[in-house]
């Protein structure tokens, strides 16, 4: 029998399967006081926003489902234990990004962690898009295809030259977009983090503005436990 709590999309040829919860929180709002109220600092070297490190003890009102998705649609049979969560805002405006800022990206190499993305933001605010690399076919990149993309890719901005300074928001001469996942208001969004997707950043005019109209998610790492 289908869950009808979640959805499962599988895009492109590999078929990574990626859930989608609506209504995740029954306290969003309270989520969004709190990420207006936070202090946030740099994002990294390959983020472009701010993060502001926080508690991923809201998950446990949906322990069970999360459980039960990881174990049935993940193979995380023994469960999982938490990396980080941080709220993010990107605030970084499309003529400053760097070169890695302006193509798809994935979370790491190991196979075993899971990345929760939670919206915090309206539609409006756009979704994650997933992609294939296409000198390599890779929609994925785990420890052994790392070698292989890396040199491709080096390959690719020798013919093709470097991207745009602009948000990936579609498909290219290097990566095609296999899907796409809408934002919404309190929609989680599960998926492994070796695969490559990108913010679909809809509106860069918000960009830098009041917090109040930034684009807020909160993001969690799990990794399985052995």
């Amino acid at each position: 029998m289908t869950d009808t709590r979640f959805e499962i999309h599988r895009f492109g040829k590999e078929q990574n399967p990626i859930v989608v919860i609506d209504d995740f929180s029954s306290s969003p709002d309270t989520l969004l006081k709190t990420a207006h109220s936070s202090q946030y600092g740099p994002g990294g070297r390959h983020y472009p926003g701010l993060r502001a490190q926080t508690s991923p003890a809201y998950l446990q009102d949906q322990d069970t489902l999360l459980k039960h998705i990881l174990a049935d649609v993940f193979a995380f049979n023994s469960g999982a234990h938490f990396i980080e969560c941080n709220y993010s805002i990107v605030n970084t405006p499309p003529e400053k990004l760097t070169p890695i800022q302006r193509i798809p990206h994935f979370d790491g190499t190991d196979t075993n962690t899971i990345a929760l993305l939670h919206y915090l933001c309206p539609e409006q605010d756009g979704g994650t898009g997933f992609y294939r690399h296409n000198s390599t076919g890779f929609e994925h990149l785990s420890a052994d295809r790392l070698g292989i993309y890396d040199a491709k890719l080096k390959q690719d901005v020798a013919i093709h030259g470097l991207p745009n300074p602009a948000y990936f928001n579609q498909s290219d001469a290097i990566f095609e977009c296999i899907g796409t996942i809408p934002a919404k208001f309190n929609r989680m969004v599960i998926y492994k983090g070796i695969n490559l997707h990108s913010g679909l950043i809809k509106r860069p005019e918000n960009i830098g503005q009041r917090i109040e109209n930034a684009r807020i998610t909160l993001n969690t790492f799990m990794q399985a436990r052995h």
